[in-house]
């Protein structure tokens, strides 16, 4: 969590979708998170789409607001720490995509030693047909060396009326010498549904007060 008037920022600096054997980048894509008061940040995310077919367009940028509401292992503290994101699905420049929805998600953090779990179970309604969905995610974090993560991450969504989507993720968040900088990397893949065969994406993370 960012802390008061904190802002951290996630700058994608390389993103690439392959999907059918299509390339999508998205470069660069930044997320923005300033701390509104103690345990509450505001997220938004923004990016640009490069389709190899097509023209340059921007993503979509949705606001967030998360929140924690027990302290826990993430704050430095005994126990498990528990979570909430919640965000509006707003019409998008997709043809089907023009109606309202919500997505709220429940996010639990726990140390199993050595490995740092993070559960994600939410769901919402989409923005086609109001359909209600389930999104699940189950991370794991294990320390190699000091500041040195392996990351890996199992995801998927179930809206009603279609398949479910699910990937895996492996990457590594190496946390550098100076203060609140990392770097991160992963590869993703699609097991099942209409997500992007395989996903590509590295960033730098960093953030700033201005106390």
């Amino acid at each position: 969590m960012a802390d008061p008037k904190e802002i951290e920022i996630e700058l994608g600096y390389f993103n690439l979708e392959r999907d059918r054997g299509k390339n999508t980048f998205i470069i660069p894509k930044v997320v923005l998170t300033y701390g509104l008061i103690r345990n509450l940040e505001l997220v938004g995310e923004f990016g640009v789409e490069e389709p190899s077919h097509g023209t340059v367009r921007l993503q979509e940028a949705p606001l967030s607001l998360k929140a924690v509401l027990k302290e826990g292992v993430l704050q430095e503290k005994p126990g498990v720490s528990f979570a909430v994101e919640a965000r509006p699905l707003l019409p998008s420049t997709g043809r089907e995509e023009k109606k309202v929805g919500f997505e709220a998600v429940g996010i639990i953090s726990a140390e199993l030693s050595p490995v740092m779990l993070h559960l994600n179970l939410g769901g919402g309604v989409d923005r086609m047909d109001n359909n209600p969905f389930v999104i699940w995610g189950l991370i794991g974090e294990l320390p190699v060396v000091p500041k040195f993560r392996v990351v890996g991450e199992i995801d998927g969504e179930n809206t009603r009326g279609k398949s479910a989507d699910t990937s895996a993720l492996i990457g590594f968040i190496w946390n550098l010498p100076l203060r609140n900088l990392s770097i991160d990397a992963g590869i993703r893949r699609c097991i099942s549904g209409a997500a992007p065969n395989w996903m590509f994406t590295t960033g730098l993370t960093f953030g700033f007060s201005f106390q």
